[in-house]
């Protein structure tokens, strides 16, 4: 038989064994993990709307999720969400992109300050760089003032403290403050304020921008932690675009998004030693998967297909018993409305 570099490859390699001939459910060889995540572990958790499966599921299953912005002690179990508690370590709300995760620590670090943050609707006030935390709003721009000094105060803690850092890459489209350069997790209008084209830009972020916003961010990291080490745990969330505001079709700026981040997670995982790739994408969007995956709007991701997702998980990184602590746990868990919070779906209310 003549050589070939094909020749002694692993099933993995060719697309008939890998994926057309392969059990859907449990993919040999997908993910095999970078480090090891023990009981001790300090995770934080933070990204698009996907992440929020990811966090209810490490919880669920004994992993030493951090939780600054705790949801007071007064308040039922199943508003907890509604408001922005328990949905990841703090409560930042979605964080869609990652120019957003770098103005967060930036802020946090004391290097730069959002303008225009503040958004009114009806009379009420919002952050407008979480506008979902408080959905009914609060009395006036001072409160909002105050609630976000608090929240700065609890996120320096959290990347001060954490080990590990999960975050899912979701979009690449961003909604920007012209003159100062703030950048929003939605556009004035959708949710509270009102857009101004002469105030707001649409921006679509490319690779290398977004390479070097995920670095800076790190860099930026590293001096709020005194180069404390720490490791990363990047996804990419499988969930497609509500709509776009690039002038084309949603199909094709989807595709454009989740190549991206793609491409920037797998070269910062090609690069850097400190972090780690979980193909949740590739587990979903599998043709294997697909009619299957995503309930009738062909957005949402089934129960199932985030089971089998967390299955790939934890069969490099086992479930953590803690029976000590763990039923307790788990019953307020199931009471939290599991509903996923995203600002970004409301965008299909001004679909025709």
């Amino acid at each position: 038989m003549v050589k070939s570099p094909y020749s002694d490859l692993h099933k993995g390699a060719f697309w008939k064994t890998g994926v057309a001939q392969e059990n859907p459910y449990l993919i040999e060889g997908i993910y095999k993990k970078k480090f090891n995540i023990s009981p001790e572990t300090k995770i934080a958790t933070a990204g698009s709307c996907f992440a929020q499966h990811i966090s209810r599921h490490l919880k669920k299953n004994g992993y030493n999720l951090l939780d600054v912005e705790a949801p007071p002690p007064g308040l039922s179990a199943n508003l907890h969400q509604k408001f922005g508690f328990s949905m990841y370590s703090a409560r930042y709300g979605n964080i869609y992109t990652v120019r957003q995760l770098l103005q967060l620590a930036q802020e946090v670090a004391g290097k730069s300050k959002p303008q225009n943050f503040i958004w009114e609707k009806e009379g009420k006030y919002y952050d407008a760089l979480r506008p979902a935390v408080e959905p009914e709003g609060l009395e006036s721009a001072e409160e909002i003032i105050i609630h976000r000094k608090f929240h700065i105060s609890r996120v320096r803690e959290l990347f001060k403290s954490f080990d590990l850092f999960i975050f899912t890459l979701g979009l690449t489209e961003m909604w920007i403050h012209k003159e100062s350069g703030t950048v929003f997790p939605t556009a004035p209008g959708t949710l509270a304020g009102e857009f101004d084209e002469n105030l707001y830009e649409f921006k679509n972020a490319e690779f290398g921008e977004i390479i070097n916003d995920f670095n800076e961010f790190q860099n930026v990291l590293r001096k709020i932690r005194r180069d404390k080490p720490f490791r990363v745990l990047l996804t990419v969330s499988p969930v497609p675009l509500t709509a776009t505001a690039s002038g084309k079709h949603v199909l094709n700026s989807n595709m454009y998004s989740k190549s991206i981040l793609r491409a920037v997670a797998g070269q910062l995982h090609e690069k850097r030693e400190n972090i780690d790739y979980f193909p949740s994408y590739e587990i979903v969007t599998n043709p294997r998967m697909h009619s299957t995956a995503f309930s009738d709007n062909l957005r949402s991701v089934r129960d199932e297909a985030i089971q089998t997702v967390m299955n790939h998980f934890f069969s490099e990184h086992p479930v953590i018993e803690r029976e000590s602590h763990n039923s307790s746990k788990n019953k307020l868990q199931d009471k939290i409305n599991n509903d996923i919070q995203c600002e970004e779906s409301l965008i299909e209310a001004f679909g025709k």
